[in-house]
């Protein structure tokens, strides 16, 4: 008897706690913002990310059986990711000095005696002035924050194994990436230009940001300027992970996906160059870092899931491991060995 009581309880408030999910969700968020300013750091979008996956959770009728498959899936993942931010800073404080001539000397030699970055901002950039394509070069460098988490919250909800891979693939070039910054810190063009090794670059992105007013909200765990490395350039984890992306995503994408999956690490990569955060080296770098990376990852989760296929009992494991995906559907048995399945 009591227990039906509850169950009539449930019913009653249920359906307005579903309703209710997303509108709380968005008022809070623009009421943070509009407090704060904009989440552009890691911490602060996974935050929201997360909050993002737990209202759609709620929203789907799921109940709270989908809320912790969110806790489950993307706590920890939130944890490797602040786990880097925090040791990023140590990278800048090794015993060797920041290196800076290999990467000059390259971008001179590519640029016929000037590197790209100073060739562009005379050609390009007026200060106090921020053209069409100086905004466009924001928000290209600003999707490097929050593009990822998107992609992998989308693959969590549509097809988890391909989420795990994606999340394998990131985790690894970003602490590859780190390793690189401890063993050789990399001064970038706008530092090169502080130190008197360029005439004087502008780091454009800060500049036209500085220039709209829009209020940026600080980290909320990195504890400000004191984990900041600003030597973490090569590779540049701004044009790695677009690369990242591209690498992907293309064995599955149509041809229209395809021509934004190219496009988008051109574009990150000029805005690198143009605004003064990376050599070109550095990005030649990335891009390379990424491949391997990839290139790797898949290998190495083709080779488990083909051994695990041939396991006694594997058909069993896989019912098992396609009921724990969070999609109301499962995905395909060639999906769930790690097959990438065609996208339109």
């Amino acid at each position: 008897m009591a227990q039906q009581q509850l169950s009539a309880r449930s019913a009653g408030w249920w359906p307005v706690v579903r309703r209710a999910a997303w509108p709380v969700y968005l008022v809070a968020l623009a009421r943070w913002t509009w407090v704060n300013g904009l989440p552009y750091t890691e911490d602060l979008v996974f935050l929201w990310l997360i909050g993002a996956l737990l209202a759609a959770a709620v929203h789907s009728g799921h109940g709270w059986r989908r809320a912790l498959l969110v806790l489950r899936d993307w706590v920890p993942v939130m944890a490797a990711v602040l786990t880097y931010s925090l040791l990023r800073g140590f990278g800048a404080h090794t015993p060797w000095a920041p290196h800076l001539r290999p990467q000059l000397d390259f971008d001179t030699a590519l640029g016929l005696g000037q590197t790209l970055t100073v060739r562009l901002q005379h050609a390009l950039y007026t200060p106090g002035t921020a053209h069409v394509y100086d905004y466009a070069a924001v928000t290209v460098y600003m999707s490097h924050f929050f593009v990822v988490f998107v992609l992998l919250a989308v693959l969590w909800r549509r097809d988890h194994p391909r989420f795990r891979r994606l999340l394998a693939c990131y985790l690894a070039l970003t602490y590859a990436a780190f390793l690189t910054y401890v063993l050789y810190p990399a001064v970038p063009p706008w530092m090169a230009g502080e130190q008197g090794a360029l005439p004087e670059v502008t780091r454009i992105v800060a500049d036209v940001l500085n220039q709209s007013g829009l209020p940026r909200a600080a980290s909320v765990f990195e504890g400000g300027s004191r984990f900041a490395n600003d030597v973490a350039a090569m590779p540049s984890l701004h044009a790695a992970y677009p690369m990242m992306i591209a690498l992907f995503f293309w064995p599955v994408a149509s041809r229209r996906v395809r021509v934004l999956l190219a496009a988008y690490p051109a574009a990150m990569a000029f805005t690198l160059v143009y605004g003064g955060e990376h050599f070109v080296i550095d990005i030649l770098v990335g891009w390379t870092y990424a491949a391997v990376v990839v290139l790797g990852v898949n290998r190495l989760l083709d080779r488990r899931a083909a051994r695990r296929a041939l396991r006694p009992g594997a058909a069993g494991a896989a019912g098992a491991e396609g009921a724990a995906v969070p999609e109301d559907t499962a995905a395909a048995p060639e999906v769930r060995r790690g097959a990438p399945a065609r996208t339109s």
